[in-house]
């Protein structure tokens, strides 16, 4: 039977308007007029509430196979459905084996059946000695590749320094995948460290891991990716940019044709570093929360579109790994696993500071659903409510003012810097496929009896 949505405020492909998105089966059969209910179909009306597209995030670390006590597929996809999140893509690092050849991912194919409540895809990874391992994963349907610039904190993960840059892109040149970088250099960072070290600094201070992170580490990085992806003419794709002094850099490379799209964090443009207490060490991510001023002027290449994407970067670790609780190195960020855990509530983080700065909801839908899904390679089916996509849909309430707590927390360890947040909007319902996912009355969020999520695979 024909399933016929409808809201006052559906974010088509031609804006907010309202209207009725069709649903047949999996996929979106036709969009029409809010009054246009074709004769037998099934009217479900959302009201007042915003229809965006499923959002997608291209940026989560899952951890499994090898460290599910850190996350995992259950845990780690309901809480992306709790937030309106119906597609992820996977980063190749801290499961075990590591993404960087095919029998690695074939483990991590089998480590997902039955346990995802969304859809998801994988990168591989570009390591120090993988290179002849590229072409197959590419064949093997990975959306792209993630490689580090820096120690990744995983020793199976190695970085990679220019020559193996080299190695990577002349692999990948010709096949439109992208190259995901840390972009970070070790030289700054360690220079940075070694002199606090000397100086005797706090460790639980935020200022001195912010200090020990320098903003030259990101800029320096970000120079030596612009002028391969310049040689290369291979598309290269910023992670989690951190420092608002590289967009001078960015900008210039873009007016030159480099083939270069960029992604920011919700934590980089919701927290502050002069707002993060001593020993907070939840806050802890790598590049590291700057200051307000950094954060405005990320904002602001945000909606001029110098940064495309808006992801989590969701990366979680049992709460001991934080230090929080732990004698001697309690509170340390010299000490504590970086990672931010966030899945689930980037969507009204986002909000919440939109409405601050008067930027409407629309742009939700190019920034965290049609941005992503073009980096991954998911356009025609993920990032859209326009026929043939895929029915996935994040039923939003924005006017919903709450404060975020344990109990709405869905992955695995509720530990996360958004603990006691406050924020406008929630997701009332997310629908993947054409089937809802995830709903929640005010109460509490219940999750639908089946992991219905499959594997996307770039095409």
């Amino acid at each position: 039977m024909t399933k016929a949505l409808r809201s006052t405020r559906v974010l088509t492909p031609a804006g907010l308007a309202p209207a009725m998105v069709l649903v047949d089966e999996e996929r979106i059969s036709a969009l029409r007029g809010w009054d246009e209910l074709p004769p037998g179909a099934d009217l479900i009306d959302f009201g007042d509430n915003v229809i965006l597209p499923g959002l997608v995030d291209t940026h989560v670390h899952i951890n499994e196979p090898g460290r599910t006590e850190w996350e995992g597929f259950q845990t780690a996809t309901q809480a992306a459905a709790a937030g309106g999140v119906t597609t992820f893509v996977d980063m190749p690092l801290n499961c075990v084996p590591e993404t960087i050849d095919v029998s690695a991912l074939e483990a991590k194919r089998n480590a997902a059946k039955e346990k995802a409540w969304v859809d998801w895809a994988t990168w591989g990874g570009v390591v120090r000695g993988n290179a002849d391992s590229i072409e197959p994963l590419a064949r093997a349907g990975v959306a792209g590749f993630k490689c580090f610039l820096i120690h990744s904190g995983i020793d199976g993960f190695a970085s990679v320094d220019e020559a193996d840059l080299r190695l990577g892109l002349a692999k990948l040149r010709g096949t439109g995948l992208p190259l995901l970088a840390h972009a970070e250099l070790s030289g700054p960072v360690d220079a940075a460290t070694k002199k606090l070290n000397e100086a005797g600094a706090d460790w639980r201070k935020y200022s001195t891991f912010l200090a020990s992170r320098p903003d030259a580490a990101e800029v320096d990085a970000i120079d030596l990716l612009m002028r391969l992806a310049q040689e290369f003419r291979t598309p290269i794709h910023i992670v989690h940019l951190s420092s608002a002094r590289a967009l001078p850099l960015l900008a210039a490379a873009r007016d030159r044709g480099v083939p270069v799209t960029v992604e920011t964090c919700a934590h980089y443009l919701w927290f502050a570093a002069e707002d993060i207490p001593d020993g907070a060490t939840e806050h802890k991510c790598a590049p590291p929360i700057r200051d307000a001023a950094n954060r405005e002027a990320l904002w602001i290449a945000l909606e001029q579109g110098l940064i495309e994407t808006v992801i989590t970067d969701h990366s979680p670790c049992p709460p001991e790994m934080k230090h929080l609780e732990t004698g001697r190195q309690k509170g340390r960020f010299d000490q504590a696993w970086g990672g931010i855990s966030s899945l689930g509530l980037a969507l009204p983080v986002m909000w919440t500071a939109m409405q601050q700065r008067g930027i409407k909801v629309e742009r939700i839908g190019e920034w965290m659903s049609a941005a992503p899904a073009r980096l991954a390679g998911l356009i025609g089916r993920k990032g859209a409510i326009a026929p043939g996509a895929h029915a996935d849909f994040a039923i939003f309430d924005p006017q919903t003012a709450w404060t975020v707590t344990p109990n709405d927390l869905h992955f695995r360890h509720k530990l996360s810097p958004y603990l006691g947040a406050k924020l406008r909007g929630r997701v009332v319902e997310t629908w993947l496929r054409g089937e809802p996912v995830y709903s929640n009355d005010g109460r509490a969020g219940k999750f639908s009896d089946q992991a219905r999520g499959k594997e996307q695979v770039r095409t």
